[in-house]
């Protein structure tokens, strides 16, 4: 469902999630991305190649650092990949009730911040 809903976008939901943590903390390091993402170092480095290639993203090193930041035509991604996201949403809460839907959202966001919380 997820691929589905992210086509309009032309990106994977993984990218457009990657481009959200960029649009959250420009100048992120590609290794806080891995560990957000909770990817392998390689995956990362080929989607941030992608989006640099599409031109939404740029990538500056700094020292050991890969820093990431958003261009401008990545920064006009952000309604689109928001709305992706709803759509998706929508999309899952028809299937499993409204409810659930939050629920499993809910559950989701917590998951998510407790693996980010792991050390």
């Amino acid at each position: 469902m997820a691929e589905d809903e992210f086509a309009t976008s032309g990106l994977s939901p993984t990218s457009a999630f990657l481009l959200m943590a960029v649009f959250e903390k420009e100048g992120i390091s590609q290794k806080e991305l891995g560990e957000m993402l909770h990817l392998q170092p390689s995956t990362v480095t080929r989607l941030i190649e992608k989006l640099v290639i599409k031109g939404l993203i740029t990538s500056r090193v700094e020292g050991r650092l890969s820093l990431i930041f958003a261009t401008d035509k990545g920064k006009a991604m952000d309604e689109t990949i928001n709305e992706c996201w709803n759509n998706l949403r929508k999309r899952y809460s028809e299937l499993l009730g409204e409810k659930e839907g939050d629920d499993l959202s809910l559950h989701l966001y917590k998951v998510s911040d407790q693996l980010e919380n792991i050390e």
